[in-house]
C-alpha cells in the first residue's frame, strides 16, 4: 500500500483577509494522485479473476447510463457499500409567488453521500491501524523528499495543536 503524500503550506487563518494571522496546514502534494478511469479499474478487476475487462467496462457503462435515467426521473441511487447519489438544485428567489416557476432553477447538481462502510480514516489516528478503510499520509517537502520520519501523518497541521511555530516549518 502506498502513502498519500502531503506538504506543509502556510496561509492566512481567514483566507482572503491579509490582516489575519498566518497558520500552517497540510494539503495533498500537487499532481500526486492519479485518476483511474473505467478501463484501468476494469483491468484491475480482470486481474482478480471472474470477469473480463470488456465485461466490466460494459457493466460500468450500463450502471452510469441507468443511474442517469433514474436521477433524471427525480430519484436517488444507492450503491450498497458505496453511497447514495441524489440531485439538488439552486433556485433564484422571487418576491411574488407567480414569478416562482421551474425556470428559476439555475443549476442542477449531483451530490454524493458516502456509505459508512466506505468512510476513510487517517491511519495515524485510527483505533485499528492498518484497517481496510485507513489511508496513510506521508509528509514530504515540495521537491518530494520525505520530511524526517513524519510518515503516518504525525503532524496534522491546520488550526489544531498547541499553536507553536517550529523553527524550520518546511523542513
Amino acid at each position: 500500500m502506498s502513502n498519500a503524500l502531503v506538504v506543509r503550506t502556510q496561509r492566512h487563518k481567514k483566507i482572503g483577509d491579509a490582516a489575519s494571522p498566518m497558520v500552517f496546514t497540510l494539503k495533498r502534494k500537487s499532481k500526486d494522485a492519479k485518476i483511474f478511469d473505467l478501463e484501468r479499474i476494469a483491468q484491475d478487476i480482470e486481474a482478480l479473476g471472474g470477469m473480463s475487462a470488456e465485461d466490466v467496462v460494459h457493466v460500468g457503462k450500463a450502471i452510469v447510463r441507468q443511474m442517469r435515467q433514474v436521477m433524471t426521473d427525480g430519484n436517488s441511487v444507492r450503491l450498497d457499500g458505496f453511497g447514495i447519489f441524489h440531485t439538488t438544485f439552486k433556485c433564484r428567489a422571487t418576491e411574488v409567488a407567480k414569478d416562482c416557476t421551474v425556470k428559476n432553477i439555475e443549476r442542477v447538481n449531483i451530490r454524493f453521500k458516502v456509505a459508512n462502510t466506505l468512510r476513510l480514516v487517517n491511519d495515524s489516528n485510527a483505533s485499528t491501524r492498518g484497517g481496510a478503510n485507513n489511508i496513510t499520509f506521508e509528509l514530504v517537502s515540495e521537491d518530494g523528499s520525505s520530511s524526517g520520519g513524519n510518515s503516518g501523518g504525525g503532524n496534522t497541521g491546520g488550526d489544531g495543536g498547541d499553536g507553536g511555530i517550529e523553527d524550520d516549518p518546511l523542513g
